[in-house]
């Protein structure tokens, strides 16, 4: 289903009221991932890259966020014990609100209800809590610069590639890299000119992390045939949405939320099924995190 660019501002922010409406309920009814995304007649993976990508934060950090400014606004204007007030933020217990509320605003719930001030939590937004005398919730579409982030369409040609499959925490697939280097060096399969990219199947936000499924790739010709614990498969073969990603691999969440936003909320295209691409231009062995440049490839239904 194809929807414009208001259409999905507009459910979005039906999303943001339910989301307020239901700040005391568990993450696992109205609040979960799964029920949103069908508010907004999306896949949990596609909503949720949306929602950062127009909202600014990950949904649980949202959620986190606003549940913690309505426990600030408790505190100062009831008498509820801090323990009940624990509890309504669906924090299990007084410690481990008092040890969030701490962390994020900078002094204690009791500190903060005997008149200290706080630090406001930012939102790339500007949607905060609000009481009932606020009037109707508004948001602000995060806006990009289209300038330095260019998106192009691009045709990835049909790729015969090896792969040794990852499946865990993103952060670690560097081991996994390490092992296909390892089996493919003495085959003389790597070289100055050698193409390595990734596939990525799973959105770390929304997939629990040790259940993420992740491919490292290098490209080879027809005469590599499977062996041990290589594979071989044919990536590409569409149409796909480009964007640079420059930086640390553990910042892709960013690029992946605003290519999202930018190019799927206007209602010309949607995401297509496959996995997305990380093609790696250079090498983070010899290259300071910084430094570090990458092409995304969403695939375009």
């Amino acid at each position: 289903m194809q929807t414009t660019n208001s259409d999905w501002n507009q459910r979005i922010l039906a999303v943001l009221v339910q989301i307020q409406t239901h700040l005391g309920e568990s993450s696992t009814g109205r609040l979960s991932i799964e029920h949103l995304a069908r508010m907004c007649d999306a896949s949990p993976h596609y909503f949720h890259r949306m929602f950062r990508g127009l909202v600014g934060e990950p949904l649980a950090a949202h959620i986190r966020r606003l549940r913690l400014e309505r426990a600030a606004f408790h505190l100062r204007t009831t008498s509820k014990p801090i323990v009940q007030i624990a509890l309504d933020a669906t924090y299990e217990s007084h410690e481990a609100f008092t040890r969030a509320f701490s962390r994020n605003f900078g002094l204690s719930p009791s500190d903060y209800r005997a008149g200290k001030p706080l630090r406001h939590l930012p939102s790339p937004s500007n949607i905060h809590i609000q009481s009932p005398d606020d009037g109707d919730l508004t948001y602000q579409p995060l806006k990009y610069d289209m300038s330095t982030r260019q998106i192009e369409i691009k045709s990835f040609p049909k790729q015969r590639v090896v792969f040794l499959r990852h499946i865990g925490p993103y952060q670690a697939v560097g081991a996994t890299w390490g092992r296909l280097c390892g089996m493919l060096g003495p085959l003389g399969l790597l070289g100055p000119d050698t193409k390595m990219l990734g596939a990525s199947y799973d959105d770390p936000e929304v997939t629990p992390a040790e259940k993420l499924r992740y491919d490292a790739c290098v490209q080879v010709d027809e005469s590599f045939q499977p062996q041990g614990d290589l594979g071989v498969q044919e990536l590409g073969g569409g149409r796909y949405a480009v964007m640079i990603h420059e930086g640390p691999y553990e910042n892709f969440s960013v690029t992946y939320a605003e290519l999202y936003a930018r190019q799927f909320g206007g209602g010309d295209c949607a995401p297509g099924e496959g996995p997305c691409l990380e093609v790696y231009l250079n090498d983070p062995a010899t290259t300071a995190p910084a430094d570090l440049r990458s092409e995304v490839w969403v695939p375009i239904a």
